[in-house]
Formats: structure tokens, sequence, C-alpha cells
């Protein structure tokens, strides 16, 4: 598998190489990632089932994109080699910590790239699961129909027991009706693990879940799982404030996450999900 990946990049790139080893790297969930060293450098690849080309595809045109308005690992080639889809990126030497405030600045600025609609050009993946993305011109049905509604139907589907959800589908309004929301491009996916630093402590993004929506769905997941701090948060607000409101909306837009991690995971995250369900409601009532 290993030389005919590497005769594909050989042929995309333009350049002999031969292939030295192939090193498991450690994290993620849901690929396979692993380092791999030829005659020409080193390459960082993800692997999965050949049926998953299309979710590679779908990251492959994420960071073409944010590439626009952020460092991330350049995407070189995506193909199958036997039974195997595979996501070839440029390797990167990165650290855990860096110019946090740098990654505030960029990421306000990544959100001024905008669309005429919310959605993206095709259909992605949060983690394993679909995200669709069809395109539609108001906030309020898009995060009804194509997120929370979306979790939500796999949770039935999952046979997942979760109160009152048509409820609070039912009552968004409450939160989004008066919400005005310019369709930014997203990352998508921005928890912790998805954010590193070169040497020179510039911020890379990687593992995108790319569409137009909400910017404050970006800012809402780096305060779900911690791995944040206040630099970054202060640079982001500095170069763009964020609107009155978005402490209210933020467990709403991380419910999303909560949900879909109850869906791949369940555990003790279907929990979790029926608690901001509830507190939601709470505040809606209050």
């Amino acid at each position: 598998m290993w030389a005919d990946i590497c005769a594909q990049l050989a042929a995309a790139t333009g350049q002999p190489l031969q292939f030295h080893r192939a090193d498991v790297v450690a994290g993620g969930d849901i690929n396979e990632a692993w380092r791999v060293r030829t005659s020409a450098g080193d390459w960082f690849v993800k692997l999965n089932d050949a049926a998953r080309r299309d979710m590679f595809e779908a990251e492959r045109a994420g960071l073409i994109a944010l590439a626009r308005g952020i460092h991330v690992p350049s995407p070189v080639l995506c193909g199958v080699s036997g039974d195997r889809a595979f996501l070839v990126l440029e390797w990167l030497d990165l650290r855990h910590r860096g110019d946090e405030a740098a990654l505030g600045r960029q990421l306000a600025q990544l959100h001024r790239l905008t669309a005429p609609q919310f959605g993206w050009a095709h259909d992605n993946t949060i983690g394993a699961t679909p995200q669709p993305n069809g395109w539609m011109d108001n906030w309020l049905d898009f995060f009804r129909e194509r997120r929370l509604g979306h979790q939500f139907a796999l949770a039935r589907q999952n046979g997942l027991s979760l109160r009152d959800t048509r409820l609070l589908l039912d009552c968004l309004p409450a939160f989004l009706g008066e919400h005005h929301v310019v369709p930014s491009l997203l990352h998508g996916d921005l928890w912790g693990g998805n954010a590193a630093w070169l040497a020179d402590g510039s911020p890379v993004l990687f593992d995108p879940a790319c569409y137009y929506g909400d910017r404050e769905t970006d800012l809402a997941l780096t305060s779900l799982f911690g791995g944040f701090s206040s630099t970054f948060y202060e640079a982001y607000h500095a170069t763009w404030p964020l609107p009155a409101g978005f402490e209210r909306r933020r467990d709403l837009y991380n419910l999303y996450h909560m949900a879909n991690h109850a869906n791949m995971f369940g555990g003790g995250y279907i929990q979790r999900t029926q608690a901001m369900i509830d507190a939601l409601i709470v505040n809606i009532q209050a």
C-alpha cells in the first residue's frame, strides 16, 4: 500500500520519491494517522476505508478554503489504494503552545470571509458523522434543520432517549430570532485538539468541518472542551467584537457538538446532552 501511495504521490508532485518507512502518529478517533518518510521528505497521511474517500475530499476542500485566512497543512493528494482511502498532507512539526493572540486575530480575519448564503458547496463530516450543508438563506432555519434537527434525528435512529427535542427546536426563535448573522467561513470543529503552532509561534488549524455560518459557533466550541487562553479571546474580540447575547447563544451552539458526541460515543455524552437541553429550556422559560 505504501509503495502505491508513494507512486501516486510522485505522480501528483512531479518528483521521484522512494518510500522509507511509515510511523504511527498518536491522536485522532476517526482515522489512522501516519508520518510517512520518503526520499523527498516526510508527509502526514490519513487512512480510512475506501468508502470514506468523500470524507477526505471534503477535508481537502476545507483546508484549501481555510488557507485563504490562516496557516493549514497543505493538502497534496487524496486517493484510494486497495481497500483504503488516503489523504496526504504536508508534514508540519507542531507545538502545543505558541502565539495565541495571533490565533485570535487570524480567526477573526478568517471569519471576515463571507458568502451570500449559509452552508457549503457539498456535505462533509463532523467527526465521523455526516454533516449536511445544503445552502439556505436563513440562519435560524439552517441551524434548526441542518444542525440540531439533524443530530436529533440521528439520536432517534440510534435509540437515544432525549426528551423535549421538538420543544427546543420550536423555541429557537427565542435565541436566534433577533440575531443578525453574516455567513462567515468557519473551521466548524474548532476544539483545542485541532489547533497547534509552528516553531516560530505562528498558529496552524487542521481537521476542519467547514461551512459558512455564524462565527459564534466557532467561538462557542473553543469553550466546550477548553484549551484556549484568555489571550486568544482578547485578541479575537479586539479584532472583531462579538455581538451582545453571545453568552446566551453559546450553549445552544455547543449542543450540536454535544449531541454529535452522544451519537458517536454514547455513554455519559447522552446525559450531558439531555442536561444541556433541559438548561436551555429553563433559559427560555426564565
